[in-house]
């Protein structure tokens, strides 16, 4: 009733659900139950410890255990070519070969290990999976020549200004029948999914029938998707990249645009992008190659590291926190040579805001990813090049939040919403205040909303009291 009520009050626009002009397209996806409230972390192994190995990763299981991580996804961890290498140690995603693990990193049995380790701890493993090319001195580039694509002078074909990779020929039924038994030994090793490393360079069709024999084997996999194609989440992948929403985020950050258009770009996304309901965004501020090549946190959010790290758990999605964020990592770590995240530098305190934000996550349904969690309602406010507002809602629980985008404190009111009987707020520069029905609040909350919440605490208190001696 709440859900109805909510969505007959609110002159509102949602995202992922609600009404676009086009027809509501649903994925076939049936999503892992125990994704509906992961958080995603990705492990740059190489850079992670002084060591760079899978027995030195394994002593932060803890540590990530505490910040509230769900699934880890291991950048590659195969051998790297070594023809036409691209710095001392070369990219990740330059494999040889799909069947072995980096010897930088350790032996098969120290990833089984590890595999072992972090399953024990609750965690699931995603690796990342590079189907689209292989390195130029991969095992298959001699075995199977016939499985590379050419170029004009009948050379085998790069991409990009990728000059130490070989791109693959999925118009050959063999290396697809061979990519998806490799796919295979590692399912039945034990991972959990994949990541899939340029997944929109290969085609859907392949996807399609590489994740049908894949969960076969394992109907409980994960798969996401570097990409951000309607029609490789229809029938394969579960969540996909949110590339568009990071560049609007590097845009407000800035100052570039205001609240408003933020607002904008989510009513327009459906229609605009296709995307299927019930599909799964991840949501990122960095990842390996905006923290490469791009620049750190602080230089992409300058003055909203935190508020950014908030909105990526409260907007409709999964979360994703790459290595070292939640030690508020300050450094571009090289990409093709070794170099060390600092994990004793945490000066914005980031791994506490992680660990609340994840176990906000936990606690509150609305947050969930779709379809279990709520949608988003945009709510207009008074400020509205200043804040972003909206609700969600699922299985009774609601939540409001509030985002002011602005360099300065700003009140104001934000009118037909369910989660608090207020109307008029205040956030400082750059804050955040997420409201939820039960009581919770999160952020820069006032003293009368904290008041309402505990008095409701006390009522729902002495309810349960009274239901006991009756």
């Amino acid at each position: 009733m709440r859900k109805q009520l909510l969505f007959s009050l609110l002159t509102i626009f949602c995202l992922f659900g609600c009404q676009p002009k086009q027809e509501i397209i649903q994925t076939n996806v049936q999503h892992p139950d125990w994704v509906k409230n992961a958080v995603i972390y990705e492990v740059n192994m190489r850079q992670y410890t002084p060591e760079g190995t899978f027995a030195a990763f394994e002593n932060h299981l803890d540590r990530l255990q505490e910040v509230g991580i769900d699934i880890l996804w291991l950048m590659p961890i195969h051998p790297i070519g070594v023809l036409d290498r691209k710095g001392e140690l070369g990219s990740y995603y330059s494999v040889q070969d799909y069947y072995a693990v980096n010897p930088e990193y350790g032996t098969i049995d120290d990833f089984k290990h590890l595999l072992a380790a972090a399953h024990e701890k609750g965690f699931k493993v995603v690796l990342d999976w590079v189907a689209n090319h292989t390195s130029r001195d991969a095992v298959w580039v001699s075995e199977h020549p016939e499985w590379y694509l050419k170029d004009s002078l009948g050379n085998i074909a790069t991409l990009y200004d990728w000059t130490d990779i070989a791109n693959l020929d999925y118009d050959n039924a063999e290396l697809r029948a061979a990519m998806i038994e490799a796919m295979k030994y590692w399912v039945n090793l034990g991972i959990d999914g994949y990541r899939c490393d340029v997944a929109g360079e290969v085609p859907s069709d392949f996807w399609n029938e590489c994740f049908a024999e894949l969960r076969a084997v394992n109907p409980d996999l994960f798969f996401l998707a570097e990409a951000e194609k309607p029609e490789l989440q229809m029938d394969a992948f579960d969540a996909y990249y949110t590339w568009e929403q990071m560049h609007i985020w590097y845009a407000l950050a800035k100052g570039e645009i205001n609240a408003d258009s933020l607002a904008n770009f989510y009513v327009d996304y459906q229609e605009h992008r296709g995307m299927p309901a019930n599909t799964i965004p991840m949501n990122f501020t960095s990842n390996h190659d905006q923290n490469s090549w791009s620049g750190t946190d602080a230089e992409l959010y300058p003055d909203a590291v935190k508020q950014f790290a908030v909105l990526s758990y409260i907007v409709p999605g999964m979360p994703m926190i790459y290595t070292g964020e939640e030690a508020s990592l300050d450094h571009r770590l090289q990409f093709f040579t070794k170099d060390n995240v600092d994990w004793d530098n945490d000066r914005h305190d980031m791994k506490n805001l992680y660990k609340d934000l994840s176990a906000l996550r936990d606690e509150h349904a609305c947050l969930w990813a779709q379809p279990w969690g709520g949608l988003m309602a945009i709510l207009p406010s008074d400020h509205p090049e200043q804040i972003f507002a909206f609700e969600r809602e699922a299985e009774g629980d609601l939540c409001l939040a509030m985002f002011n985008f602005s360099n300065e404190e700003v009140t104001f009111k934000v009118d037909n919403h369910l989660a608090t009987k207020d109307n008029e707020f205040t956030l400082p520069a750059h804050g955040y205040h997420i409201i939820f029905s039960v009581g919770d609040c999160f952020g820069n909350c006032d003293g009368s909303e904290l008041e309402e919440a505990v008095e409701k605490i006390a009522v729902e208190t002495e309810d349960v009291k009274d239901e006991v001696k009756e």
